[in-house]
Order: structure tokens, then C-alpha cells, then sequence
């Protein structure tokens, strides 16, 4: 099973940036990037390749499935896991963010104390579906 090591988080709120930085650092012992929006994350890509992405759905300008769609397009980010994160966890929209392709999909507000042990589960998840 390969380790899960760096994740790249990208979203527009600054103070989300900073718990999930801390958190999944402390924590999970994760090398955490953080990108401010969907155009920041696609020239980070294009010389960083981590291991996951958490992807903000909703952000101004190019939201998370846009973000998503435009890294699928490109060499660098067509095969990095995503998980979604999103205050609006409804059925229909799960299943759409799924059938993306994104891996899972994470509520907003997370629990700082369990996001960690939710990562790290889900990553096993998904490599056990590969």
C-alpha cells in the first residue's frame, strides 16, 4: 500500500487553510501545501505532485469541480486522488462529486481532532477499491 505523505489543500478561506495545515501536519504527520484557489493549484501542479489534493468545492472565481475538471486535463494533476470538502453535503451532489471521479467527499465544518484518522481512512479505502 502506498504511504499517503503530502497533501496539497486548496481552498479560498484563509482560516480552514491554516486548521487543516495545522491538524493534518500535528497530527497526521503530513507535508501540507496549501493553495488559495483553483488557479494557484494548477501551477503548483505543474512542479508539485502530492499525494491527495482536499479540494474546497465552493470558491470564488474557478469553484472545486472546475478546478477538478481542469486538472484532469492536464498531464500533471489527471491521476492525483481528491477528496471534496463542502458545507453542502446533500445526496445528489455527493453523487455527482463521486461520479467526477473525486474519491470522497469531506463536510464542512470537519472535526479538527478526527480529520486525520478521516484522511488516512479514506485514502486506505480508496486504494483498497484500486
Amino acid at each position: 500500500m502506498k504511504p499517503l505523505r503530502h497533501i496539497l489543500c486548496i481552498d479560498d478561506e484563509e482560516d480552514i487553510l491554516e486548521v487543516i495545515k495545522l491538524c493534518l501536519e500535528l497530527d497526521g504527520g503530513f507535508l501540507i501545501d496549501i493553495c488559495r484557489g483553483g488557479a494557484e493549484a494548477l501551477e503548483f501542479l505543474k512542479t508539485g505532485r502530492p499525494d491527495l489534493i482536499l479540494l474546497d468545492v465552493m470558491m470564488p472565481g474557478m469553484d472545486g469541480p472546475a478546478t477538478f475538471a481542469a486538472m484532469r486535463q492536464s498531464e500533471s494533476g489527471r491521476d492525483i486522488p481528491v477528496i471534496f470538502m463542502t458545507a453542502r453535503v446533500r445526496g445528489a451532489e455527493i453523487s455527482q462529486y463521486l461520479e467526477m471521479g473525486a474519491i470522497s467527499v469531506v463536510p464542512k465544518p470537519f472535526d479538527p481532532i478526527t480529520l486525520s484518522a478521516e484522511i488516512k481512512r479514506l485514502w486506505s479505502e480508496s486504494l483498497e477499491r484500486t
